[in-house]
């Protein structure tokens, strides 16, 4: 079965790097922070990496942990959806209508260029608290959405739309077949950096407007009686979550791909199987011009 050269891509044997190298990269920071906390030898201002791991199981034990953990990931996850539909939505009527793209483009600059506090403080006042994580993640994770969606499209070859312009292919199988093959290497690197931005930006809102059952409230109560290991305790979690939530995004985008490639194979396979083809196409004219010889 064929697949993708999209998906050939990303399993390049250099691209992959063995394991034992990256848990080494891993023990190497954690013996560089083990040796710096000895140095400081002080942990109101760094916490050991045994004392941190020891909060974090403790972490791991009581409810209110996952309740927390539950209430922010919903959070974040609500706004980073909402930002992908909304700047999928945009970016292909950016490139379907060039004056969308003159109206969108300082906006998207904009998004990109006010702080994430400053946003968060109009966003307390305009929301509340109760969706201010929603909306932070939303709109630091729209022009990254909006931007990989537009260059995604502009990236489809010119010839395969001439050449669906020619048979003229129904609007729906040409957004199925050519533009969105061409679209998911774009939205796969766009979701790797957006799910790391959407995680980034809701925690510091969080921190800020202290919604109640969120990761950013608990970091504020640790900065505020200098726990130190609960501080690094829950920056592990948020750590873990972006993790996770990152290879969900970026499997299921995978396996989309892979149903693409899957299903243009099948029809590959079904053609040779029942005949068809350039070989058959001539074996047909032949036939076709014999009979008429016949027939003269």
């Amino acid at each position: 079965m064929r697949r993708s050269i999209i998906w050939q891509s990303k399993n390049r044997p250099g691209d992959r790097k063995p394991l034992w190298k990256k848990a080494g990269a891993v023990l190497f920071w954690i013996a560089l922070w083990k040796l710096v906390s000895l140095a400081v030898d002080n942990p109101i201002v760094l916490a050991a990496p045994e004392s941190a791991a020891a909060a974090f199981l403790r972490l791991l034990a009581q409810a209110d942990f996952w309740k927390t953990v539950t209430a922010s990931g919903l959070r974040i996850l609500g706004g980073l959806l909402a930002s992908g539909a909304a700047g999928i939505a945009l970016g292909g009527a950016a490139y379907r209508f060039p004056l969308a793209e003159i109206l969108l483009a300082p906006f998207m600059k904009l998004l990109r260029a006010v702080p994430v506090a400053s946003f968060v403080i109009l966003a307390l006042v305009w929301v509340g608290t109760e969706g201010l994580t929603f909306a932070v993640v939303a709109v630091a994770v729209l022009p990254i959405l909006y931007t990989s969606t537009l260059n995604g499209l502009r990236a489809v070859p010119t010839q395969m739309l001439e050449v669906a312009q020619v048979f003229r292919i129904g609007s729906w199988r040409r957004i199925w077949y050519i533009y969105r093959p061409s679209l998911l290497p774009f939205l796969l690197n766009a979701a790797s950096i957006a799910v790391g931005m959407s995680w980034k930006a809701g925690v510091a809102a969080e921190v800020i407007g202290i919604p109640d059952w969120s990761i950013g409230e608990r970091l504020y109560m640790a900065k505020i009686y200098l726990e130190m290991d609960q501080l690094f305790a829950w920056t592990a979690a948020v750590l873990l979550l972006s993790v996770v939530y990152e290879a969900a995004f970026l499997r299921l985008l995978g396996l989309l791909g892979r149903r693409v490639s899957g299903s243009a194979a099948a029809k590959t396979d079904g053609r040779r199987g029942s005949g068809n083809g350039p070989a058959a196409d001539e074996r047909e004219k032949e036939a076709g011009y014999g009979r008429g010889n016949c027939g003269g």
